[in-house]
Parts: C-alpha cells; structure tokens; sequence
C-alpha cells in the first residue's frame, strides 16, 4: 500500500510513522522544503510535491490545517485518478467533506476523524469516526472500518451533519467556555495567587483554561465558525448564566437551592435515559450475535 499524507504537522508526522510501521510506503508532502528533507531522513519516508505525492498514491490522507484545506484539495484535483480513495482527519466535517466533493469528483472520498492527539502511541482504544455520504463511500468506509477494528479502534460511522453536531458539544461549547474562563481568570488580580489554593473543582477548571488557551488558535477559530448551530448553544449557556447571575444578584438562596435541585434531577433522568439505551443497544447486539 502507497499512502500519501499530505501535511507534515503533528498529526501528519503521526500518521505517517503510524502507516510506516503498518507496512505502507509512505510519501510525504508539504509547503515547507526544509522540513521535509529533514523529515525525510527522521522517518525514512519519501517526499514529494503535493501533486506528485498524489499521483502514485493508493490512497491519500489530508492532514493540513482546516484554513489550508481548501488551497491544497484544489492543488492536488489534476492528478487525482478515478476512484482514488482519498480522506481527510479534520476536526469538523461537513466542510471538509463538501470541498472534496467539490473539487475532487473522481475520487472516492471518505471524511474520518481520529479523536485523538499526536501524543497517542496507536488507535487501539481510541474513537474514529467515519463519515460516508453516498452507497461507495459507505462500502469503502466499511472496509475501512473493519482494518480499524483489527486495530482496537472504537469506529463510529454517521453523517458529516451529525458529527459536527456531536463536536458543537464535544469540542466547540468546551473550547469556548474555556476561552471565556481563561479571559475572566487572567483579569482577577489574585489569579495566581488562587492556584495555591485550588481545590478539585477549580483545577479542572483552570486546567480546561490553560488547555485552550494554548492549542492552535487556527483550530479554534474554524470549529467555532464552521459548526452549524454552535453559537445557538454558546448563547443558550449566556442566558442560562444570565439567570444563575440575577439569582445570586438578588441573593435569593431559596430559589438558587430549588433550582440546582432542579438541575439534579435532570442530570440523574438524563443518565438514566442513557444507560437504558445502552443496555437496549447491548442486548440487541447480543441477540445478533447469538
């Protein structure tokens, strides 16, 4: 198997240590010359253009930054053959997936996130979520996943549209609440003079601050454009935080008890909601099984 990754960031370095050690030849490709001729000696990999890095492929794996996506998807379209599979790792995925439909029509595209970091040592363990659109992509993504499973991956397969719905709650509300966090922290006087004395609950959220803070803010900024319905949930937590604030204003303690009360018992329906359908699921895939 020829496999070019595209991009030599840290997930496209992962990648392709993680298909070189799988037995794949692997050609690398990226904007910066420099890098890779050193990288090409690192990690034994070949290195080309994008358009040559494409050309031989048997499959193609695009892991550039999500503002790049489209530039490079157009840069590769002349020497992609048909029914080339070729698949992307963003973060989201209705876009992605609707740029190489775009420009990629004879190719067999498939959009994948791998919900994991370059810190992971492999995919066993780890979520990966397929995103089929048409009949061929869900055979590919089918043959795909069965590899996957080989690997002790944890493989969820659905829509571009439902995905990006799961990460408008998974990653974009987390990262805007961090963001939010870290901003209001980062102006109290006594910030880090409170680290001294923080308890479970406020290290977990100074560490949720810090975390976003510090990620790529290209990363950020396109999740929190590119997710549908994403600023209807962000300002649903400002309203729902409205009426927290004017509660405390007011120092109605009543009326703050019922309502965490309240809250209790939504949160405890909620888990048990889940954990029924989690057994249903369970005994419906043993009754297959069987």
């Amino acid at each position: 198997m020829r496999t070019a990754v595209l991009g030599a960031g840290k997930m496209g370095i992962w990648f392709a240590k993680y298909c070189k050690s799988r037995g794949d030849t692997v050609v690398l490709a990226d904007r910066n010359v420099e890098k890779l001729a050193k990288l090409k000696e690192e990690l034994g990999v070949e290195t080309a253009d994008f358009a040559v890095a494409v050309w031989g492929a048997d499959r193609v794996l695009i892991c550039v930054s999500i503002s790049s996506f489209e530039e490079i998807v157009k840069k590769i379209s002349p020497a992609i053959h048909v029914g080339q599979p070729v698949m992307d790792i963003c973060s989201i995925k209705e876009y992605p997936v609707n740029i190489m439909h775009q420009y990629l029509k004879k190719a067999l595209v498939l959009g994948t996130h791998p919900v994991f970091g370059p810190g992971s040592s492999g995919v066993a363990h780890k979520a990966y979520v397929l995103t089929p659109t048409n009949s061929e992509e869900h055979a590919y993504a089918e043959k795909f996943k069965e590899w996957l499973i080989e690997e002790e991956a944890h493989v969820f397969v659905m829509t571009p549209q439902k995905h990006d719905e799961l990460m408008g709650i998974v990653l974009g509300f987390p990262h805007f609440l961090g963001l939010a966090a870290c901003e209001t922290l980062l102006e109290q006087p006594s910030f880090m003079e409170s680290k001294k004395l923080a308890g479970t609950t406020y290290r977990m959220l100074f560490t949720l601050a810090e975390a976003v803070a510090m990620e790529t803010p290209d990363l950020y900024a396109n999740i929190q454009t590119k997710l549908a319905d994403l600023d209807n949930m962000e300002e649903q937590f400002i309203a729902n935080a409205k009426q927290w604030l004017d509660l405390m204003k007011k120092k109605d303690v009543p009326a703050l008890m019922e309502r965490v009360t309240q809250l209790r018992t939504k949160l405890e329906k909620a888990d048990s909601e889940y954990t029924k359908s989690y057994e249903i699921m369970y005994k419906m895939l043993q009754s297959t099984e069987g």
